[in-house]
């Protein structure tokens, strides 16, 4: 590989070249998740990562026009972690209940700006696939859908709230 032009600033010189392995890590990243869908816009790129249950990681990358961003590249995403020993999430009651839980670490989200209405409320009724929260990770938003039809029973997480990984987030009472 050959270095860019000794006129830019260092951090513009391996941009490129390091773009495509942190997309290849963020990549390898969502397929461990679990996670079925991934959609990331920025100024520089857009890409969604879309699987099945239990196939192969799908994705495409698009380049928008360069334009200069401030804020450095993001650092490589880590690989999941375990939650944490003293982060005991509450058990669901020993009901029918099924508890929606995070996918990964990150902040839950209850609607997608302060502004907005809340994806789903205490009572409401959701269908599979449904979104029903959004949890920040590595400053992209990540859709979380429900699993099951049924009724949101309870949330368990404040709004705006760090999650753990595996940690419950909503009860929902299967339909």
């Amino acid at each position: 590989m050959s270095k860019e032009s000794n006129k830019q600033p260092h951090k513009s010189t391996s941009s490129a070249s390091m773009k495509a392995k942190e997309l290849q890590d963020l990549i390898d990243f969502i397929a461990k998740s679990g996670l079925n869908k991934v959609n990331i816009e920025t100024e520089e790129f857009k890409i969604s990562v879309q699987r099945e249950p239990n196939t192969k990681v799908v994705s495409s990358y698009s380049a928008a026009p360069a334009a200069p961003q401030p804020a450095g590249a993001p650092a490589p995403a880590p690989a999941p972690a375990p939650a944490a020993p003293g982060a005991a999430p509450a058990a669901p009651a020993a009901t029918n209940h099924v508890a929606l839980k995070a996918p990964m670490i990150g902040t839950f989200y209850r609607s997608s700006s302060p502004e907005s209405p809340l994806f789903v409320n205490v009572g409401d009724l959701v269908e599979k696939g449904q979104v029903i929260c959004i949890i920040e990770a590595m400053k992209l938003f990540n859709e979380i859908e429900a699993e099951a039809s049924g009724r949101v029973v309870k949330a368990l997480v404040e709004n705006a709230t760090p999650v753990e990984y595996d940690q419950p987030l909503f009860l929902i009472e299967p339909m």
